[in-house]
This record gives C-alpha cells, sequence and structure tokens, in this order.
C-alpha cells in the first residue's frame, strides 16, 4: 500500500470513528438492524470491520475450506443496510502469492469503483488455483470454487444487498478463475475478464509449469488437479479452452502480453526475468484460447498488446480502461 493511501484510509477511519455515535449518517454504514444470514452450506460472517465509508472487511467462516478467511468488500454511495432494493456486483479476483487486498493495494479500484453504483467484492483465493481441490480424488477441503461460487456469492446477496446481476475480473490466476467460473457456472457472470490469466491448462508444457509454481507457493501440486497423465478428465474439467463451449452467451474479455518484452510503466529487467519469460508463455497460451473461441464462433474482445511483463503497470492500464464496460455490462449507472 502507498504512503498516500495509508494516510486515506488513517483519515477515513479517523471520521468513522468520530462520527459514530454522534447520529451523523456515514454513507455505507448504516447499523445493521437484524443479524447476517449464513449460506446454505453454514458459512457465516463471523466479523464485519469498517475501513472507511462504503469498504469494509468481512471475516467468513467457512467450511468449504475449514477455515476462516476475509473479503474486502467496497459499496457504492447510496447503499444503505436497511435498503429493499439490490445493487449490480463485481468480484475482483487475485493472483498467486497474493491475497484479498490486492486489488486495493495495488490499484485506484476505490476511485474507479466510487464511480458507479455498484459493489465490488474481492474475496481471498489465497493459492487454491480457483478449483475445489482433486485431493488424489478424494475431495474435500480446500474448496475454493464453492467458497468463491456458493458461500461468497449468498453471503454478499443475503447480507449486502448484492443483485443476481454480476461480472467478474482477475489478474493472472485470478483471471484463469474468472474465466473458468463463468464456463462451470453459465449464466453466473454476464461479464468475465482477464488480465495474463492461463487460459488453457493443458497446452503443451503448461501443466508442468503450473504444478512447478503451485510447488513453490508451498502446496502440493498434485493435490490441486491431480496427475497431468492420470487425472486429465479432472484437469480438463477446469479448463477455459475445453470449456470454451460453455462461455457462449457470456460477454468475453481477455487480454496479456505476448513479446517478452517490457511495457510501459514496466520496471528495467533481463530478458531471462521469470516477468518477461512467463508473460511470454501466457501470451502463446492466450492466442490459443483466441484461436478456439475463434473456431467456435464464439464473440469476444482480446487485447493482446505484445510488449509487457507479468505484472500491475500492464494490468492497471486494461483495468482501468475496461472497467465502464464491466460496468455498463450489469446495469451500474455514474454516481
Amino acid at each position: 500500500m502507498t504512503r498516500r493511501k495509508e494516510r486515506t484510509r488513517a483519515g477515513a477511519l479517523l471520521v468513522v470513528a468520530a462520527l459514530a455515535g454522534t447520529g451523523i449518517a456515514v454513507p455505507g454504514a448504516a447499523a445493521r438492524a437484524e443479524p447476517f444470514r449464513p449460506a446454505d452450506t453454514g458459512a457465516r460472517i463471523t466479523a464485519e470491520t469498517r475501513l472507511g465509508a462504503g469498504e469494509v472487511d468481512i471475516t467468513i467462516d467457512s467450511p468449504s475450506l475449514r477455515r476462516s478467511v476475509k473479503t474486502r468488500i467496497l459499496l457504492p454511495k447510496d447503499w444503505q443496510a436497511g435498503a429493499t432494493r439490490t445493487w449490480p456486483v463485481l468480484y475482483a479476483y487475485h493472483g498467486g502469492q497474493d491475497d484479498y487486498t490486492s486489488w486495493p493495494r495495488n490499484t485506484d479500484i476505490e476511485s474507479w469503483a466510487a464511480g458507479y453504483n455498484a459493489i465490488v467484492v474481492m474475496p481471498e483465493a489465497a493459492d487454491g488455483a480457483y478449483t475445489d481441490w482433486f485431493n488424489y480424488g478424494f475431495g474435500g477441503p480446500p474448496k475454493w470454487e464453492t467458497f468463491h461460487t456458493q458461500e461468497v456469492v449468498q453471503l454478499i446477496e443475503r447480507n449486502y444487498h448484492a443483485s443476481g446481476v454480476r461480472a467478474a475480473i482477475g489478474d493472472s490466476a485470478g483471471g484463469q478463475g474468472a474465466i473458468s467460473y463463468a464456463a462451470r457456472h453459465p449464466g453466473m457472470f454476464r461479464h468475465v475478464a482477464s488480465l495474463s490469466g492461463v487460459l488453457w491448462l493443458r497446452a503443451p508444457g503448461m501443466p508442468a509449469l503450473i504444478m512447478a509454481t503451485n510447488a513453490l507457493n508451498g502446496q502440493d501440486p498434485i493435490a490441486i488437479y491431480g496427475f497431468a497423465v492420470l487425472n486429465t478428465a479432472n484437469w480438463a474439467a477446469h479448463d477455459p479452452y475445453e470449456l470454451a463451449p460453455k462461455l457462449a452467451g457470456t460477454k468475453i474479455f481477455f487480454s496479456s502480453g505476448t513479446t517478452g518484452k517490457p511495457g510501459p510503466g514496466d520496471p528495467e529487467a533481463p530478458p531471462w526475468d521469470i516477468g518477461l519469460i512467463g508473460e511470454q508463455a501466457v501470451g502463446a497460451n492466450n492466442v490459443a484460447f483466441r484461436d478456439r473461441l475463434d473456431r467456435l464462433g464464439i464473440p469476444y474482445t482480446a487485447d493482446l498488446y505484445g510488449d509487457g511483463r507479468h505484472n500491475w503497470p500492464s494490468w492497471i492500464r486494461v483495468a482501468s480502461r475496461i472497467w465502464p464496460d464491466l460496468m455498463a455490462s450489469i446495469g451500474a449507472r455514474r454516481m
């Protein structure tokens, strides 16, 4: 988090604290009239922390994960706890080696969100690969897909007046998650956007790269999807490339670099920099996904922008540009 954001958030917290108990309404922070309602699985909100006007962290006790994790919510200016109406919602998924604070820590997502009357939800995903883990065929926790697509969605809709009109955006692993979820749950999202996501899990050499990355993240790489050769059906069942026909009817956007060279705003790096090599591999992967959609006749918008590293400068440029289109897709109006 930048020092500017730290000062701004600290100031907002002081304002909320000062107004608490005065009877003066704090936008997006109206008192809750009833207890939190649980999800169908029994997942429940056990804590709510107000970070400022319209910004909330919630703690979710999740049976699907068998632990508690946090989710950040940005509420529109006209949101009220006791409202009878609903608001459209955008889910923003983070990449690997990160957490639910990734988007506000690295971008101006609060400013982007403030311009529209939509709820923005940033759930924890850890290094869970946006799937219910295979666990050598036994299943069980962690079930990240169930957490995101059922528990978080139901808790936000039942307790924060989110409607069933949804969009999703994600960077890196979060981009793959957004596209995969849209394909595995047709109709769940009106619009999905992937920023440098791996969109062909079973591309030549990609399973080995994915498993090596997960191992470096401290995970058991076989537990996530299974063995790449022996458990091909499970890999295919979570692969956006294989699932592409199920994306028909969903508005699709994806982007990535392709050249393995730094782009505007990227740090100087040698050609063997992992961020450059990795983005070039992701770029080839996205090109293959594009060609797959072309063969299927499924419409999409792609920005395969050439130069760019696997990092936030590229993703910020793209995300800030497509934000209005995502908002329009869910009917969010400008505030």
